[in-house]
C-alpha cells in the first residue's frame, strides 16, 4: 500500500508541475502535457521503482522534454542510463542539464567523471567540489565522497602533496576507506610506506578486509614477486569461508596464470582505484538492500575498470534480490570463464535460481551436472554438493557425499566436526539412529561446546524419551552458550515438560515463542505447556492459530486438531 501512495504522490506531484500558469501555455505545451505524456512519465517512474529499468527508460526517453523542468525526472533518466550502460548518453544528458545553481549530485558525479578521463582536470574538480556540498545531507557521504575523487585528480596530476592532503581531510569514522585509498595512493607514488600501508589495512581488527589480500598480492606481482604475492593468498586461516577472490587468485598463482591476477588491478592506473571505491559503495547499499543504487555504482565501476570481472558476483547477487532471475543467471554463467573457483560459486547460485523458478529435481540436476564437469574436486565441492542434498531433504546421497568428504579431508582438519555433525542429522533423519548418535558423540568429542550438538543430540533423546536427565545438562549448558537462540530454548521447555516439571517448561517455551514467533513446533510446545498449567484458553488460541501457518506439516496438524476437541490425553 505504502508504494501505491508512493506512486500517487508522485502523479499528483507532476500534475502540479505541469499545470498552466501563463500565458505561455501553447498548444505545443498541450501536447507536451497530454495524458498519453504523463502516463509515459508516471509508468516510468513505476517500472524504476519496481527495478524493470528497461522498462522504465523506454518510458521515461519519451518524455524528455521534461528535463528543463522536473529535477526528479533528470535523476531517474540519468540513473536508468548508467543502469543500462549507456554511459555516452549519461554524460550528454548530464551536461544538457547541469545548472551551477542547482543540486545534482548524478550529474556532477559523470561530468566529473568524463572530464577526468578526458584528462580536464580543472573541470573535473569543480564538479567532484559540489559533490562535497551534496554530501554533507547524505548520511553515507558525508565528506568523503568527493574528497575521495579530487585526490585521484591531484594525483593523475603528479601533485602528491595536495592528493594526500585531500585525502586526509576525511572524517576519521570512515578510516577503513580512507585507509584502502591511501594504500593506492601510496602505491600509486610507489612509496616506501606502501607495504606497510598494505599490512596495517589487511591486519585491521574491526572490519573484514580480507579482500585487500588481493590488493597486496597484487602488488607484489607487479613487483615480479611471487613468492610474497603466493604467501599472502595462502595465509588465509578459514579457506571453506575465504573471500572468493581470494581463493581463486590462489588458484591462478599456484597455477602459473598470475598475469591473470595483475589483469585485475593495476595502482598505477587511477581509473583501477577510483573503480575500487565506487565498488565500495555499491556494497554499502547492498547492505542496505538498495539493490538499484547498488547497481548504480557497481556500473560506474565496471565502466572504469571493466577487467576486474570478480566484481560482477556484486551484480549477479543484486539481480538475484531484485528478482531479476533471468538476468542473474546470465551474470553468473558470465562469471564462469573467470576460473574454476568462481566456476562453482556460479553452478551454485544458478541451482539456487533454478529452485526459485523451477523445481527441486530440475535445480538438482543442474548442480550434479556441473559437479560432474569438474576435473579434481576437492574436499570443499563434496562437502557443498552434500550440504546442497541434506538442505533440500535429499538425505541419503548427503550422507554419501558427507562420508566422501571425509575421506578426502585431513583427519585433524577443523571442518570434521562439523561434518560429522551433519552427515550424524542425516542419518537421524532417514531413521538410522545407531549411526546418527555416533556421529554426533564423535562431534561432540571434537567440539565439546558446539551449542548446535549439543542441542541436536540432547532433543533427539528428549523426543526417543532417554538419556533425559543429560539431554537437560547438555541443553542447560546450549542456552548458556546461546542464550537467545529460540530453538535451543525450546529444546529446554521441551525438556522439562517431559520431565513434568511444567512451570519451568511454559516460561521456557514462552521465551521461546517470543523469539521466533511463527514456527509451528515450537507454538505446539508453548500450547501443550499452557494445557499444563491450566491455561487451557491460551492453549486452544495458539493451537488455533498454528492451523494457519503455512508451514506446518499436516500431520503436525491433525495432531493439533485432536488437541482443540480432545485437549491432551494420553492417546495423543
Amino acid at each position: 500500500m505504502k508504494y501505491f501512495f508512493k506512486y500517487i504522490y508522485s502523479f499528483l506531484l507532476l500534475i502540479a508541475i505541469l499545470l498552466p500558469s501563463s500565458k505561455t501555455f501553447s498548444m505545443n505545451a498541450e501536447t507536451k502535457y497530454s495524458q498519453e505524456n504523463i502516463s509515459n512519465y508516471f509508468l516510468g517512474i513505476v517500472s524504476l521503482d519496481q527495478d524493470n529499468t528497461t522498462t522504465g527508460f523506454k518510458y521515461l526517453n519519451k518524455v524528455q522534454f521534461l528535463k528543463n523542468i522536473h529535477s526528479n525526472y533528470n535523476m531517474q533518466f540519468v540513473r536508468s542510463l548508467v543502469l543500462l550502460n549507456k554511459f555516452d548518453k549519461a554524460f550528454s544528458f548530464s551536461k544538457s542539464v547541469w545548472n551551477e545553481d542547482e543540486n545534482f549530485f548524478e550529474a556532477d558525479l559523470l561530468l566529473g567523471i568524463e572530464y577526468f578521463l578526458k584528462k580536464d582536470y580543472l573541470k573535473a574538480e569543480k564538479h567532484f567540489e559540489r559533490l562535497n556540498e551534496f554530501s554533507r545531507y547524505n548520511i553515507f557521504f558525508d565528506d568523503f565522497f568527493g574528497n575521495i575523487l579530487i585526490a585521484w585528480v591531484k594525483a593523475s596530476q603528479n601533485d602528491k602533496e595536495n592528493s594526500f592532503r585531500i585525502l586526509n581531510k576525511i572524517p576519521a569514522r570512515y578510516s577503513h576507506l580512507k585507509g584502502i585509498q591511501n594504500v593506492f595512493l601510496q602505491c600509486y607514488f610507489n612509496t616506501s610506506e606502501t607495504e606497510n600501508a598494505y599490512k596495517k589495512l589487511i591486519n585491521n581488527k574491526d572490519f573484514n578486509l580480507s579482500r585487500y589480500k588481493v590488493f597486496f598480492s597484487n602488488y607484489f606481482l607487479h613487483k615480479n614477486n611471487n613468492e610474497a604475492a603466493l604467501s599472502l593468498v595462502k595465509s588465509n586461516k578459514d579457506k571453506l569461508n575465504s573471500n572468493l577472490l581470494l581463493k581463486q587468485s590462489e588458484f591462478f598463482i599456484l597455477n602459473g596464470e598470475s598475469k591473470k591476477v595483475k589483469n585485475f588491478f593495476n595502482c598505477e592506473n587511477p581509473k583501477n582505484s577510483m573503480a575500487e571505491f565506487f565498488y565500495v559503495i555499491a556494497n554499502l547499499y547492498n547492505s542496505q538492500k538498495n539493490y538499484q543504487l547498488s547497481n548504480f555504482y557497481l556500473k560506474i565501476s565496471l565502466f572504469l575498470n571493466e577487467k576486474f570481472t570478480p566484481n560482477k558476483t556484486l551484480l549477479a547477487e543484486n539481480f538475484y534480490y531484485q528478482k531479476k532471475y533471468n538476468n542473474a543467471k546470465d551474470a553468473y554463467k558470465l562469471m564462469k570463464s573467470i576460473g574454476p573457483i568462481y566456476s562453482w560459486y556460479a553452478s551454485k547460485n544458478i541451482a539456487t535460481i533454478l529452485l526459485d523458478t523451477k523445481d527441486k529435481k530440475y535445480a538438482t540436476a543442474s548442480l550434479e551436472k556441473a559437479f560432474n564437469s569438474l576435473k579434481k574436486p576437492n574436499y570443499e565441492k563434496y562437502y557443498d554438493l552434500a550440504n546442497y542434498y541434506k538442505d533440500n531433504e535429499y538425505f541419503k546421497k548427503s550422507i554419501k557425499y558427507y562420508s566422501l568428504t571425509l575421506k578426502k579431508i585431513k583427519k585433524n582438519h577443523s571442518l570434521v566436526p562439523k561434518i560429522l555433525d551433519r552427515r550424524g542429522s542425516s542419518y537421524e533423519r532417514v531413521g538410522d539412529w545407531d549411526k546418527a548418535e555416533k556421529d554426533l558423540k564423535k562431534s561432540l568429542e571434537l567440539v565439546p561446546d558446539d551449542p548446535y550438538v549439543l542441542n541436536y543430540l540432547a532433543y533427539s533423546w528428549i523426543e526417543k524419551k532417554i538419556n533425559i536427565d543429560q539431554a537437560l545438562k547438555m541443553l542447560k549448558r546450549a542456552t548458556e552458550l546461546k542464550k537467545n537462540d529460540g530453538y535451543i530454548v525450546d529444546s529446554l521447555g521441551w525438556a522439562h515438560y517431559l520431565n513434568k516439571n511444567y512451570i519451568e517448561a511454559e516460561k521456557l517455551l514462552k521465551k521461546a515463542v517470543e523469539l521466533i514467533p511463527f514456527d509451528p513446533i515450537i507454538s505446539d510446545h508453548y500450547a501443550d505447556a499452557l494445557w499444563m498449567v491450566d491455561k487451557k484458553i491460551q492453549a486452544r488460541y495458539l493451537w488455533k492459530s498454528i492451523l494457519k501457518i503455512d508451514s506446518a506439516k499436516e500431520k503436525l496438524k491433525k495432531n493439533v486438531t485432536k488437541k482443540l476437541i480432545f485437549g491432551i490425553t494420553k492417546n495423543l
